[in-house]
């Protein structure tokens, strides 16, 4: 995500790519407490929406390597 928002130039890419892992963890840490009072766990939001954006990676990897 973080490549495509400002390149492949690692100067800009390591900042921007912590940048957008803690907006993501802030947003998920948002939706746990929102859920629950009591507070779920952050790893369970971030594997709800992170297991289909990581199955997504795969497959579309898995196409580039075989075809």
């Amino acid at each position: 995500m973080a490549r495509v928002l400002v390149g492949s130039n690692l100067r800009h890419l390591l900042p921007c790519s912590a940048a957008c892992g803690a907006a993501i963890l802030v947003v998920c840490d948002c939706i746990a407490k929102m859920i629950t009072f009591s507070g779920m766990p952050v790893g369970v939001i971030t594997a709800i929406f992170g297991g289909p954006i990581f199955i997504f990676l795969l497959v579309k990897g898995a196409k580039k390597v075989w075809f």
